[in-house]
């Protein structure tokens, strides 16, 4: 008997779409127990935040497995309007508050008035929240979401007061998937995504593109997104 043909990017897509509402549904139900939990245990709070930290990075690691097998097989069409940025940053401080509190890193959002753009918010959320992610990790106390416009370009930043992202991620700023070492704690994947997900934002023959520093506001790492 023959077997049917599977077609691989459906099966994912609902895969992941299956496992991202249950995760929502656990996220959420982790948000309504931590308002229980804080006042009565500060050791089972913490954990709950740690949870809820890793089961955000988990639904984050499912778009992105998602939308790189997509943009491989040329599937990732980009779905572009305008978007208020202190709307996206605010969401993403948000998302990640209970973890931030609980680590008590100090969170601050500077954007220029009224700062709008067109992007796939999708995507660029999902982006910037696992750079937000990845810097919770990497952060003494402090960290700094920071929105404008740079040489007719959207420019979205993120200062952390972390030690700073090592030099062999510095030297490949731009580099290919093969370079990247997947297995580093501060690159990979992520970073990866962020690369292809700039890229594939173009107008007027100009492209979307990363940057990585050290510096800025704290002293520590700093991410770029640039977006036409």
């Amino acid at each position: 008997m023959e077997h049917p043909e599977i077609d691989f990017a459906t099966v994912l897509a609902s895969a992941v779409h299956d496992m991202k509402n249950s995760l929502c549904m656990l996220i959420q139900s982790m948000d309504m127990l931590q308002q229980d939990l804080a006042p009565q245990s500060d050791t089972a709070s913490q954990e709950l935040a740690r949870i809820h930290y890793e089961a955000s990075r988990l639904n984050t690691n499912l778009m992105q497995l998602l939308s790189l097998y997509r943009i491989e097989k040329d599937q990732l069409p980009l779905h572009l309007d305008e978007y208020f940025i202190e709307d996206l940053l605010e969401e993403v401080v948000i998302k990640n508050e209970m973890y931030s509190q609980q680590k008590h890193i100090a969170v601050q959002v500077e954007t220029e008035n009224h700062l709008s753009w067109f992007f796939d918010n999708d995507l660029v959320s999902n982006l910037i929240n696992d750079m937000f992610v990845n810097a919770l990790r990497y952060s003494s106390g402090k960290l700094l979401l920071k929105a404008g416009t740079e040489d007719g370009q959207l420019c979205l930043e993120l200062h952390d007061d972390g030690a700073g992202f090592p030099d062999f991620m510095l030297e490949n700023n731009d580099s290919s998937m093969n370079q990247f070492n997947l297995a580093a704690g501060r690159t990979g994947l992520g970073l990866f995504f962020a690369h292809l997900i700039a890229k594939a934002h173009r107008n007027q023959g100009r492209h979307g593109r990363i940057e990585l520093s050290n510096g800025g506001r704290y002293g520590g790492g700093v991410f770029r997104l640039l977006l036409p």
